[in-house]
């Protein structure tokens, strides 16, 4: 039994690194793609993971099954295709850590996973399935996510959803929106980013987007806020958690850092989301942006995944300085 699967982009983030002694501009190649950087911070943590996906069988492809491999996440149901190339994004940064995406995915292989590529062993035999809305962009891989997702929620998963939005990825705004909102009744824990708020419920603050996903049907909502933190909420509770003020480096995964976090000490509290409390809230936002933390300190989105003694120590410290 995995207590993680997720189904998703895997690809290249090329990240603006300077430039070279002629003046050309240099990036740098980081593993990443959401739902894998979710899987390498809880696998980091300890967590039993796995990933549904597909890549090229091309230099990119097999560099990332390698990374996935060496942070132990289960790589049985990631396919590499011959037929398509690897995705490919490249980011650049701001000076204080934001980034800009341009993709190479017209088409790419992570979009291409088909139903039945799908390993049914991996969708059933998981604690908690996650997934995000880049695999709803394009057929095939949208059925696909659809099928997996409702056959992990009919075996008794819980189904976790970030719809991380990315505006190049889809038609148009109003597209991405139908897309991503119609797949929220599924969901059982939800994880949205504060510029996601709007778009995702209709709303314009985090305690009227969690009364609108209560709505969908989710147990517990999460709106991240960066700087400011945190807010997570359920039925009857809800906390609002700061963050720490620390040096950003790179905001590359960090939400995705923040969400292996979370389903870490859901994984490990044994409950179901509608039986959190206030206390276990309050408890699993902060361990969460320890993670995060951690990140966005260090360049990249899977290489700056902080090992659970790094959590720990970080959580131990703050502690010593109140």
């Amino acid at each position: 039994m995995f207590d993680i699967v997720a189904l998703g982009e895997l690809l290249v983030d090329f990240t603006y690194y300077g430039r070279s002694e002629n003046g050309m501009r240099l990036f740098e190649q980081n593993p990443g793609g959401a739902p894998a950087n979710v899987l390498c911070a809880a696998s980091n943590l300890g967590l039993k993971t796995a990933l549904i996906g597909k890549v090229g069988k091309d230099m990119h492809g097999d560099y990332l099954r390698e990374v996935l491999e060496e942070k132990g996440v289960d790589t049985g149901g990631l396919i590499s295709a011959e037929d398509v190339f690897t995705t490919l994004a490249f980011v650049e940064l701001s000076e204080t850590g934001e980034r800009h995406f341009s993709f190479a995915r017209k088409p790419g292989a992570d979009t291409t996973l088909s139903a039945g590529e799908v390993k049914r062993e991996l969708v059933e035999g998981c604690r908690v399935f996650h997934f995000g809305s880049l695999s709803l962009t394009d057929e095939p891989s949208r059925s696909a996510t659809l099928k997996a997702v409702t056959a992990a929620k009919r075996a008794g998963a819980i189904i976790s959803y970030d719809p991380n939005y990315r505006a190049p990825l889809w038609r148009s705004q109003e597209e991405a929106a139908t897309m991503m909102r119609s797949v929220l009744p599924l969901a059982d824990v939800v994880k949205i980013s504060e510029e996601e708020i709007e778009l995702i419920t209709g709303e314009s603050s985090p305690e009227a987007a969690a009364r609108a996903l209560f709505q969908k049907g989710i147990s517990c909502a999460v709106v991240t806020l960066g700087g400011k933190g945190a807010y997570a909420a359920v039925q009857g509770a809800s906390v609002l958690v700061p963050v720490a003020d620390v040096p950003v480096v790179d905001t590359t995964g960090a939400g995705d850092a923040f969400w292996g976090g979370f389903l870490y000490r859901l994984v490990r509290s044994g409950l179901r989301p509608h039986e959190l409390g206030e206390a276990q809230l309050r408890e699993f936002t902060e361990f969460a942006n320890a993670v995060a933390t951690l990140c966005v300190q260090k360049r990249g989105g899977i290489p700056a995944m902080p090992t659970i003694d790094m959590v720990r120590d970080f959580l131990a410290e703050k502690r010593d300085d109140v």
